[in-house]
């Protein structure tokens, strides 16, 4: 009876243990932690995959080869292989790359693509728009080299490369990780990629209209066990965010929804609902999922021997002088 008493005891204040884990100390849910989205799973579904969901055997098959890409994709020599001709030595090898090793798994499914609506998993472009800004905005980000003010974002070390600061937070090739606090009255999210840190007021009120702070200006509240955020006032040099995984427009009036809800103890299911009728035709939506990691998120020192915009600038005087 003892025995049955103290193993009775036990399961209960495990039960209690639970139950306190799932709110923080202001008692609102915890979302608190350290996360990752990485993932093979790229914004937009390939053109050759019709459906959102796939088949076991095709993600695995789709994981194989792009470890096959990385791999074939990779700078590195042998140990007394000869250099035949001088080629461009790219960024760095595929050691530094960290996209993960798996497609998108949510509710047991594969994904094909993180967008969920349209249902084919494209964006739904308004394609004049699209080719009035893009060459404009691709030339004047990676072509010119007057001014490093003219490089991208990434390039001068503001923000990540694409749009892993959000909103919409998408997976990138590395640095995929975040780190959420919780106080009362505040959540931030701390972006790995760059050091970013959005900030977002619990049932607070949006700044100025001329307010327009990089990753946007963010109010969120509470939905049940759902954090609900939503973003305006784009930072107008945030307009165009190019990474290797996705390229897509976010404007200065655009409208962004999105979703924490803690599924589990190591996840969170992450919803976003993109609204910018600038270079859209529709809504579009999208989901991940982010994964609890017992790592660390350390400074992303990104000017520390970033040798690249004082050479992409230095070269482009050279050929000036040709």
């Amino acid at each position: 009876m003892k025995k049955f008493t103290f193993c009775s005891f036990i399961l209960f204040t495990g039960l209690l243990f639970t139950e306190e884990a799932e709110k923080t100390w202001f008692g609102d849910p915890n979302l608190q932690g350290t996360w990752s989205n990485q993932s093979l799973t790229s914004l937009e579904r390939p053109d050759e995959i019709e459906n959102l969901i796939i088949s076991d055997q095709d993600a695995a098959r789709y994981a194989f080869y792009y470890q096959q890409f990385l791999e074939a994709a990779d700078g590195e020599f042998e140990v007394g292989e000869q250099i035949e001709a001088a080629d461009d030595p790219g960024g760095y090898n595929t050691e530094w790359m960290d996209p993960g090793t798996q497609l998108l798994k949510i509710e047991d499914n594969f994904r094909s693509s993180v967008i969920t609506y349209p249902e084919d998993g494209k964006l739904p472009r308004k394609l004049w728009r699209w080719a009035i800004n893009g060459p404009q905005t691709v030339y004047k980000m990676f072509v010119r080299a007057d001014h490093p003010e003219e490089r991208s974002l990434g390039e001068r070390c503001i923000v990540g490369f694409g749009s892993s600061g959000g909103p919409p937070m998408l997976n990138v090739l590395y640095n995929n990780n975040y780190q959420i606090i919780q106080s009362p009255g505040y959540v931030v999210i701390l972006v790995e990629m760059n050091h970013d840190a959005r900030i977002i007021k619990i049932d607070g009120q949006h700044n100025p209209e001329n307010m327009k702070p990089w990753l946007g200006d963010s109010i969120g509240y509470w939905e049940g066990e759902t954090l609900v955020v939503k973003t305006k006032n784009m930072h107008p040099q945030q307009e165009f965010r190019a990474g290797i995984r996705h390229q897509i427009f976010i404007s200065q009036d655009a409208l962004i929804e999105e979703r924490f809800t803690r599924t589990s103890s190591d996840e969170i299911l992450y919803q976003f609902i993109v609204n910018d009728d600038k270079f859209y035709n529709d809504v579009w939506k999208g989901e991940m999922l982010l994964r609890k990691t017992d790592g660390k998120i350390y400074e992303y020192a990104c000017h520390e021997g970033n040798y690249a915009m004082e050479n992409i600038l230095a070269g482009a005087r050279a050929e000036e002088k040709q």
